[in-house]
């Protein structure tokens, strides 16, 4: 499945280069027409993510996702900053199918396991973004300013007890790149993990990618800088996925 990413900086679609938001590009783009016509194409869901509440809670694009949420009937799960049950239920009550958990799912474990309960493991996206060092992936946080000692394998069995599904993985050395994704990466999980449904992100740049993640088994590959600068079509990059 093609997951189309739009990331979102005081109201502007951006793209930051390895999560740095001193090196963004905007992309003029007239979003709903856009979002429009990826409907028509066939995609059936969408991942927003929100650059502003993920520095500073109080600067949470609520009103941006609520438009964005009213004016089309894809599924849309959205990520950056959610950190309480408060965060999580304002994004449900906005519409929003699932909310991605990426920071507070390292620093704030327990009470994330406990989300997944509530809430079903279905609505819950962990976003669990890496570096690769010594042979060990492990995860960064707080917009990947700094890095952990936990690891992705040990994050996923923590919170495989309850029942965990959806993993957003992301190579933070390939995001926004354009280089190529790391197939290494997600064939190795993929085979680990036969109970998670991967999305992988980070690198795509081409066709050949597109694939290359769809035979490695990750269950969706997330897009965005190669959409918004027309490396391909939208229809090329769904028909990629059908012909595997």
């Amino acid at each position: 499945m093609i997951i189309p990413a739009f990331d979102f900086l005081e109201g502007k679609v951006v793209r930051l280069y390895q999560g740095n938001y001193l090196n963004k590009t905007f992309y003029n783009i007239n979003l709903y027409q856009y979002l429009k016509n990826l409907k028509k194409k066939g995609v059936k869901i969408i991942h927003l993510v929100d650059l502003n509440g993920a520095k500073k809670r109080e600067d949470r694009q609520s009103r941006l996702f609520q438009n964005i949420i009213s004016s089309t009937n894809m599924l849309i799960q959205i990520g950056g900053g959610i950190r309480t049950e408060n965060d999580i239920d304002a994004l449900f009550h906005l519409g929003c199918e699932r909310v991605v958990i990426g920071s507070s799912a390292i620093k704030n474990k327990f009470a994330v396991r406990r989300w997944l309960k509530v809430y079903g493991p279905d609505k819950i996206v962990l976003a669990l973004d890496i570096n690769i060092v010594n042979n060990r992936k492990k995860i960064s946080i707080n917009g990947w300013a700094k890095e952990t000692n936990h690891t992705l394998e040990d994050t996923i069995d923590f919170f495989s007890t309850e029942s965990l599904t959806h993993v957003l993985c992301t190579d933070i050395s390939k995001d926004g790149t354009l280089s190529g994704p790391n197939i290494s990466l997600y064939q190795e999980i993929v085979q680990k993990f036969k109970h998670i449904k991967f999305q992988a992100s980070g690198g795509v740049s081409n066709l050949s990618d597109i694939i290359a993640l769809e035979e490695s088994g990750v269950n969706s590959i997330i897009i965005g800088r190669s959409l918004l600068e027309k490396k391909f079509t939208i229809e090329e990059a769904l028909k990629c996925c059908q012909n595997v």
